[in-house]
């Protein structure tokens, strides 16, 4: 159900180099260029001023890129505008991605005193090998360096994305890195660990078109990742953490509110290079061309309203990812019309088939059908509504 919470998205399209299995919108760039960007950001938060109005911002997200390319002093200008434009809660979840090495403590403490309160830290991996093999500029001592730098800056909610499947990597492997994670202190209060998607358009994609990810370097398994995505859920149940999202996993009270918002189909409004929204039933998708972005910020933006059939399939497939599930409550709220009504046929033959398990609140996948994902929701596509 809709409510006056709004989500601010802000994309920092910039990085140092792009990584090989990356398919993100970013790129490299000049000083001149950012703040060149970041006028054309506040620019376009004025300008989308009366998309805020009556709304109350609950969580801003900077993501990119690498947002930690910014200085303090630019993202304090960016969160200060938005702070005289906007309401925002006081208590409001403000995340910042940061890649390893990109942030200097002097920074970082800029950050936190500008009003980032979580900081999300790309490590990927703790193997210098795969490290390398992926494209990324840092190591693991960089890693350690600015997890440490950040904790002493005052950041009390961390996460940190690890990525398995790599080419070449088996279970022991992984375990590694998720056992070096594991021993920091403090541990971090969230970890996202997502499976390595070969992309089109990456070096990762035309590497293994060109037959290079074998023997060594062979893709794992179905099996061994499924077995990798088993052993981490285990592994960090019994760690503290508490696994609320199919690739997510946090310490009580630290979960993502803004990712959280978008399982839900909260209202978010993205501002920047090629930043998506998603206001009521509309959504929208912001210029994609840098130079067309700074010459007008406000120009060449396409909408999409969504149909009632488009709505009730996005429920479900984000609403699945969510260990709790999809509510049936909120679903009949929404719609008018009940899960079962919709969806009787295709929820008793993922139930019988040990997928789906169905309560009075709602329905959510098994641990199996997590492992399943991607064929449960495509059974949940209609014909019509």
């Amino acid at each position: 159900m809709k409510d006056d919470s709004l989500m601010l998205y802000l994309h920092v399209p910039f990085c140092v180099k792009k990584c090989n299995y990356c398919d993100f919108l970013s790129f490299a760039s000049g000083d001149d260029t950012k703040e060149r960007y970041v006028d054309a950001l506040c620019k376009e938060l004025v300008g989308r001023k009366q998309e805020m109005l009556g709304r109350r911002v609950s969580s801003i997200f900077f993501g990119g890129g690498t947002p930690s390319l910014l200085s303090h002093a630019r993202i304090r200008r960016i969160l200060d505008l938005i702070r005289r434009i906007a309401y925002v809660d006081k208590n409001a979840e403000i995340t910042m991605e940061c890649n390893p090495g990109t942030a200097t403590f002097e920074n970082l403490k800029g950050y936190r005193e500008a009003g980032v309160n979580r900081l999300s830290i790309g490590l990927q991996s703790a193997s210098s090998k795969e490290l390398k093999l992926l494209g990324r500029i840092h190591d693991y001592r960089t890693f350690l360096k600015t997890y440490q730098d950040a904790r002493k800056a005052g950041f009390l909610g961390v996460n940190v994305d690890l990525m398995s499947a790599i080419p070449g990597q088996d279970l022991a492997a992984f375990r590694e890195t998720l056992e070096s994670v594991l021993g920091l202190s403090p541990q971090p209060e969230h970890l996202s660990v997502y499976s390595l998607i070969l992309e089109e358009g990456t070096k990762f994609w035309q590497w293994d078109q060109e037959g290079r990810f074998q023997g060594d370097l062979a893709i794992p398994s179905e099996e061994v990742d499924r077995a990798i995505y088993a052993d981490t859920r285990e592994r960090l149940t019994k760690a503290g953490y508490e696994q609320y999202e199919i690739s997510n996993y946090a310490k009580p009270g630290f979960e993502c509110r803004h990712n959280l918002g978008y399982w839900t189909r909260r209202d978010y409004l993205g501002l920047g290079l090629g930043a998506a929204s998603l206001l009521s039933e509309v959504r929208y998708q912001n210029e994609t061309d840098i130079g067309k972005y700074l010459a007008d910020p406000l120009a060449g933006r396409s909408a999409q309203t969504l149909s009632k059939k488009d709505q009730m399939e996005e429920f479900l497939f984000l609403g699945l990812r969510k260990c709790k599930g999809v509510p049936k409550k909120e679903f009949l709220e929404c719609f008018g019309s009940s899960l079962s009504e919709v969806y009787s046929a295709v929820i008793e033959k993922n139930v019988s088939n040990g997928l789906l398990e169905e309560d009075e609140e709602g329905i959510r996948l098994t641990k199996r059908g997590m492992d399943l994902a991607n064929y449960v929701c495509a059974q949940f596509l209609l014909d019509e509504v």
